[in-house]
């Protein structure tokens, strides 16, 4: 466990409000979800990928998408380190920011093509083949590695799911 870690207990509403970075690591709650906080993540990150779409130009989204990993990197960090777990499962804004990463690189995309997007990167992000259990792997600990570490698996997820869409469009 690490030092200043919360005690072993699920966290709830509380925590996720009690400091900034728990609150963006956790996606607002959505990672309180009792199953498949993971899915639940990027669920919360398709639907505010389409909000964001609607009042943003491309190079914009592509800025806050920027500034969502090195935020989520922090966040993250300080998140797990209070947890107590190099990745524990509440945190999903790793899920979020990669499938947004996805979103903005596939558009234009129809729904159909936005649904495959979504059911690789879960696989990918779950299943953790090849590249991503092997992400998985890299950085583990505390501080700035913790914190990639909880981003990099989800980050690589995403690059696959974009090799898998660009292949099959091609």
């Amino acid at each position: 466990m690490a030092p200043g870690a919360a005690p072993a207990q699920r966290p709830g509403w509380r925590f996720v409000f009690a400091h900034p970075a728990h609150a963006l690591a956790m996606g607002f709650g959505a990672g309180l979800s009792p199953v498949a906080p993971g899915t639940v993540g990027t669920l919360w990150g398709w639907a505010s990928f389409l909000l964001l779409q609607a009042v943003l130009a491309p190079a914009m989204l592509g800025w806050v998408i920027a500034g969502g990993v090195a935020l989520g990197w922090w966040a993250c960090a300080v998140t797990a380190r209070r947890l107590g777990a190099c990745d524990p499962r509440p945190i999903v804004w790793d899920e979020i920011v990669a499938f947004w990463i996805v979103l903005w690189l596939v558009t234009p995309a129809g729904w159909l093509a936005q649904l495959a997007a979504f059911a690789l990167f879960r696989y990918f992000d779950a299943a953790k083949p090849g590249p991503v259990g092997w992400a998985d792997q890299l950085f583990h600990g505390w501080g700035w590695r913790g914190g990639l570490g909880v981003m990099f698996d989800d980050l690589v997820a995403a690059f696959c799911v974009l090799l898998v869409m660009a292949a099959w469009r091609w």
